[in-house]
């Protein structure tokens, strides 16, 4: 074997501690060589081929590839790093030090050292194998937790490769994304991306993103995402803390009040209804940002929202009153969605059903209901002679909730919220729930028109919440599982029974508001638009019977104003078309009417005035909901009726609004500020004699026996 110099039977030691013997296999120079003996400082080496090479020791050591063949590299051991380490974690290191000589040797302090080894430990006795399980147990004696023959297998190893080191318990480092599969890191920070500089959602919003990319890029379920907790520790190691910081502090608390949860036994017992911003920046009719205001009406007994409408520039009375309407009638399906969103394939009895209310046929998978009381705030909507006298003329009990008390409202408060997470937070234009997490250019991201924010909020309420498992919704028969308001609506069938409501068009004109106006020779006047029929010949500059100081009754829609509705003398109620509606082709609401109203101003007589004002309301509600669908076909002309040819809408074409924009583009915003100071100041829409909250919004009346027919 190589010696060392001046001391036989010593070998030569290597760069690493390591002791190369005679007969090992070390690699120098790029071969492997075996050691055949040693003449002073002299090592011999043998090839493969069996050719001999003699180099000096301390030649052969310096040879960066010097390895010996089944031992670790050479290396001087980080003494050091043990001064870094805790006493505690030093001491334990210390005492496997002993337990594995002993096991080796036979003495705790390793060879050389004197003594007798005791029986168990003595390796001329017994096998290393019984002695690593005698060490195991003596050590399980003693306390040490987790001590196993594999446990001080593995330390003897570790104690080999790394000396002293290698007994310090520490963690293995491990990456920020530690085992997850790469597809769903490269997910998570696509979605990530995608998300950056907009509003910020959820965790749960961000997960179900980063599962459309994996389908997308994979295919559908060939890539799992992990657990919600496991998805959740990967989001936040891999986000940006500057970019996603975590919600705000609150800086005041209140008191928290005695909870008493709110019990409902049937369905339409109790309906909770409320109001609020939907945290999703919409387009307007007139083309601006801006941020509708959705009212619901819940179910408490389904949790089920029966009735739900956004609106542009506020909810009015007449829209509280139509949510009456919408609970106790059928949903019809829109045209477009899958067949399982109807109600034949929902979790009730549909054919008893259907036996009952032949309506339920073309419905969709969401509850009817007949409210019997519902709970307000105090808001000026819901405490209106509109709202109030729909609900006495229906029969249904109101109850206002006490002042300062949204615990009163529990159900529909949190309702908002949901939405605002489950719902929202995908909508193109999302805002976020506070200030910290919105988006930078919020107004820029809107995407679509209020109607068609409706139509995704309706289909959403249809396949996601009717379908989604409740945890306040339990079955007195399975009160662990928790049930969705469809199964629980069909569950309380059975108890309570199903009634059907019929309403006809009348009964939805007589939701609307109320105003009284006189007759004249023109027609009817309401904001300088002229309403005028054939029907009104035989009554103008006449009295009403019935009207308060003569003046008759006018049902009007806010949200179209293409047309009123007058109470004659034989009791019912007539249409009565505005004498421009014909130019119009779509539902033109009051704010927008007195938008164009305001910018455009009066140049002209009053009836060229109208005519020019019908033509710019046509071109701004064109410009709003742009399509690439084919155009209405033009309205038939009749005899009696006010025609006007429409400009083509073509590439380069100025629309016929534009020159008066651009005489008015100094004082638009000055204008437009009064005209919302106005609306405003008309907060008696409900009452006689005065003009109708302006609103605006596309979930319209187009007329109301076909709205009934449909319903």
């Amino acid at each position: 074997m190589v010696s060392a110099p001046g001391r036989p039977g010593r070998p030569v030691a290597a760069a690493s501690g390591r002791q190369v013997k005679l007969g090992a296999y070390v690699t120098f120079q790029g071969g492997t060589w075996q050691v055949a003996a040693v003449a002073g400082a002299s090592v011999t080496l043998v090839d493969e081929d069996g050719q001999t090479a003699s180099v000096l020791s301390s030649f052969l050591f310096a040879d960066p590839a010097f390895t010996v063949v089944g031992s670790p590299s050479a290396g001087v051991r980080q003494w050091g790093l043990l001064e870094s380490v805790p006493a505690r974690q030093r001491e334990q290191a210390l005492a496997w030090q002993r337990h594995i000589r002993e096991i080796e040797t036979g003495l705790p302090d390793g060879p050389g050292s004197t003594g007798v080894p005791r029986p168990e430990y003595d390796p001329q006795r017994t096998s290393m194998a019984e002695r690593e399980q005698t060490k195991a147990d003596e050590l399980t004696r003693l306390g040490w937790p987790r001590v196993s023959r594999a446990t001080v297998r593995r330390m003897r190893a570790r104690y080999h490769d790394q000396g002293l080191w290698g007994l310090i318990p520490r963690r293995k480092p491990s990456s920020a994304t530690g085992q997850a599969d790469e597809r769903v890191v490269a997910a998570v920070l696509e979605a990530l991306r995608r998300q950056r500089g907009r509003s910020k959602g959820t965790l749960k919003g961000l997960r179900e993103l980063a599962g459309q990319i994996l389908a997308d890029t994979h295919g559908p379920g060939t890539v799992a995402l992990p657990p919600p907790s496991t998805f959740n520790r990967l989001a936040r190691a891999l986000a940006d803390p500057l970019e996603h910081p975590g919600r705000p502090a609150r800086t005041a608390t209140a008191p928290v009040r005695p909870f008493t949860p709110t019990v409902a036994l049937r369905p339409g017992e109790l309906v909770q209804i409320d109001t609020t911003r939907l945290d999703v920046m919409a387009i307007s009719e007139d083309g601006r940002a801006v941020r509708p205001e959705l009212t619901i009406a819940l179910e408490i007994a389904t949790r089920s929202v029966v009735a739900a409408v956004l609106r542009e520039e506020g909810t009015k009375a007449v829209d509280a009153a139509l949510l009456l309407a919408e609970m106790a009638v059928p949903h019809p399906a829109r045209p477009g969605w899958p067949d399982h969103l109807r109600m034949a394939h929902a979790a009730v009895p549909y054919d008893r059903l259907l036996a009952l209310d032949a309506r339920l046929e073309q419905a969709a998978a969401r509850p009817v209901v007949v409210p019997e009381t519902i709970v307000i705030d105090r808001g000026r909507v819901f405490v209106s002679t509109a709202f109030l006298a729909a609900c006495e003329t229906l029969g249904v009990s109101v109850q206002p909730a006490p002042p300062r008390s949204p615990a009163a409202k529990g159900a529909v408060e949190r309702t908002f919220g949901s939405i605002n997470t489950l719902f929202a937070q995908h909508v193109a234009g999302y805002t976020g729930p506070h200030i910290l997490a919105r988006g930078e250019a919020v107004q820029d991201e809107a995407r679509f028109t209020v109607a068609q924010l409706q139509e995704l909020l309706d289909e959403w309420i249809t396949a996601c919440w009717q379908h989604r498992p409740h945890d306040g919704l339990r079955h007195p028969l399975l009160p662990k599982k928790a049930l969705a308001p469809n199964e629980m609506w069909g569950a309380l069938l059975g108890a309570c029974g199903y009634v059907p409501w019929p309403l006809t068009g009348t009964d939805y004109l007589e939701l609307l508001p109320v105003r009284f106006h006189p007759v004249t020779g023109r027609g009817i006047r309401i904001n300088h638009r002229t309403y005028d029929h054939t029907l009104l010949n035989e009554h103008r500059g006449r009295p009403s019977p019935a009207g308060a100081g003569g003046k008759w009754e006018v049902h009007l829609n806010p949200h179209d104003v293409r047309q009123i509705y007058i109470r004659l003398p034989d009791g019912h109620l007539h249409e009565i078309p505005w004498i421009h509606r014909d130019h119009i082709h779509a539902p033109m609401s009051e704010t927008t009417w007195r938008h164009i109203r305001t910018a455009l101003g009066r140049r002209t007589d009053r009836e060229k005035h109208e005519a020019a004002l019908a033509e710019a309301a046509d071109q701004v509600l064109r410009r709003a909901r742009p399509t690439t669908a084919a155009q209405p076909a033009p309205p038939k002309t009749t005899p009696g009726t006010h025609t006007a040819k429409a400009a083509p809408q073509a590439a380069g074409d100025q629309p016929a609004m534009s020159r008066y924009e651009a005489e008015a583009e100094d004082s638009l915003d000055a204008l437009e500020a009064r005209a919302q100071a106005e609306a405003r100041d008309d907060v008696g829409a409900d009452e006689p004699g005065t003009h109708p909250l302006p609103g605006s919004g596309a979930l319209t009346l187009y007329d109301a026996d076909q709205e009934a027919e449909l319903w």
